[in-house]
């Protein structure tokens, strides 16, 4: 078993608890790699040559979406590529709820291209789709507290990286059972931004609110406190309309299912 993202949020909670079963962990820069007693190769999504070379002798492998950037479909492809050559039986990959060529959420596009690479691939696979981080909301407030986008009424049933991390367990630890499943996980409700902004204000001690804006006001916000590429203002403000559209408010109940808990609340999310 190999497993990437282990420098990252997620990894990092995925590796330590699976130490028992001794995985390999694939990382960028390994002077970062968590300190668990486990073999470490280096590769990069993009380097395909190195990628190979590393993935050598892995049958399982945990692909951790890579960063955002212009050219990740073409990262995530490579590294599929990789997989592929270098004999890997089954791949569970970290996808986004509602996945789809036309996806509101221009990142959930990039995600849908991952899941048709792998679908081609010959490899057998398992798709996490987790919606937005119910721990990382909040944090989209300014210093003022305001959390600010086109987002008005819409829902987003969002969900804790914790949850995320025990279902990349269970699924990794019986492979065979969840091989060609898909898998939306979300937090226990869907709340309208505003009712995120009050619910965990309340736990971290801060004043937040939402304000609504147009889609207009919103990139003219961004491009004036920001310096980034339009790619990167899509992402930010489909995020918010893909609030308002209900492209993320489904509630599932698959967090229990493959965790045997239940999905944990905002406010448990955030207490960690």
């Amino acid at each position: 078993m190999a497993l990437t993202g282990s420098t990252g949020a997620l990894g990092g909670l995925v590796a330590p608890a699976l130490v028992d079963l001794d995985p390999l962990l694939l990382v960028r820069d390994a002077s970062r790699a968590p300190a668990l007693g486990l073999e470490v190769r280096v590769a990069d999504y993009a380097d395909e040559a190195s990628a190979v070379a590393a993935l050598q002798g892995v049958d399982l492998l945990l692909m951790v979406s890579g960063a955002e950037a212009q050219d990740r479909r073409d990262q995530h492809r490579r590294f599929i590529r990789a997989a592929a050559t270098a004999g890997v039986g089954h791949v569970v990959y970290t996808s986004f709820a509602g996945a789809a060529a036309d996806a509101t959420f221009t990142l959930g596009r990039d995600h849908h291209d991952a899941e048709q690479a792998l679908r081609e691939s010959g490899m057998r696979w398992t798709f996490l789709r987790d919606n937005f981080y119910a721990d990382v909301l909040p944090f989209f407030a300014d210093r003022s507290g305001a959390i600010r986008g086109p987002a008005g009424e819409g829902r987003v049933a969002a969900v804790a990286r914790a949850d995320v991390a025990d279902a990349v367990v269970a699924v990794l630890r019986d492979p065979a059972a969840h091989a060609g499943a898909t898998y939306t996980l979300t937090g226990p409700e869907a709340l309208t931004l505003a009712e995120v902004a009050t619910r965990a204000g309340a736990v971290l001690g801060r004043d937040l609110r939402f304000e609504d804006e147009t889609v207009e006001e919103a990139y003219a916000s961004r491009r004036a406190a920001y310096d980034a590429e339009d790619w990167q203002l899509d992402a930010w403000v489909s995020t918010y309309t893909a609030i308002r559209d209900g492209s993320v408010a489904e509630v599932t109940d698959d967090v229990r299912r493959l965790t045997g808990h239940s999905a944990r609340s905002l406010e448990d999310a955030l207490r960690g």
